[in-house]
């Protein structure tokens, strides 16, 4: 199955780094420190910006505060961190002006995993700390393709979570699922899912476009 498009957006957890481990680590923890039942809060976690999880298993808590020191322990543990197979030769053929990330995580969170695993920090990057509205809004998509200065129905994205391919689409981007730490029947609204970004090629047509084939048979 290929692809045309002009720009490529990827999300960072669970498409380019596997960190589903240090994240549900630190989820426990905090779920533990503040006496809140942690299937409430895994039942929200994925793919969501921190401030709307704590807003809707704690709202009794102070977001601000408890965001700040979540976003201190999600760097640590850096040992539970590795790229996801194919993630860095695939980056490492797309032209620096044709892709970015968007991510659910915080500046500070999303540079140290990227350079902790060796991977490239696109200039372009969005953050949670850029946006207002977390997925499944389309605000981190639209921002993302904006900074790249391709419109957003020209792009293809890389999602791991529902809440991003919901978000990826309501952008008017196609949203291609990855099935790396997931179900993939859980991405079934996308328009294709892979089982890795391993199963992911790009390549240029000499043109302005990109081209890209999916390995979808496994």
């Amino acid at each position: 199955m290929s692809f045309s498009c002009r720009a490529i957006i990827f999300d960072l957890d669970g498409v380019l780094v596997d960190s589903e481990a240090a994240i549900e680590q630190r989820w426990r923890e905090w779920a533990e420190y503040r006496d809140i039942p942690f299937e409430k809060v895994e039942a929200v976690y994925h793919g969501r910006p921190m401030f709307e999880v704590i807003r809707e298993v704690a709202p009794h808590l102070d977001v601000d505060a408890e965001v700040e020191q979540m976003s201190d322990v999600m760097t640590a543990a850096p040992e539970l961190l590795r790229p996801f197979d194919g993630a860095k030769a695939l980056l490492e053929r797309l032209p620096e002006e044709r892709w970015t990330i968007a991510t659910s995580g915080r500046y500070r969170t999303a540079t140290n995993r990227l350079s902790h695993v060796g991977l490239s920090i696109p200039e372009s990057m969005i953050t949670a700390d850029d946006v207002e509205h977390g997925k499944p809004h389309p605000e981190s998509y639209l921002l993302a393709a904006d900074r790249l200065g391709i419109a957003p129905e020209d792009c293809l994205v890389f999602e791991d979570a529902p809440a991003g391919v919901e978000a990826a689409q309501r952008a008017g981007a196609t949203a291609i699922g990855v099935a790396s730490v997931g179900d993939p029947e859980s991405l079934a609204s996308a328009d294709a899912v892979v089982d890795t970004i391993e199963d992911v090629d790009v390549r240029q047509n000499g043109t302005d476009d990109l081209r890209v084939h999916l390995n979808t048979e496994s």
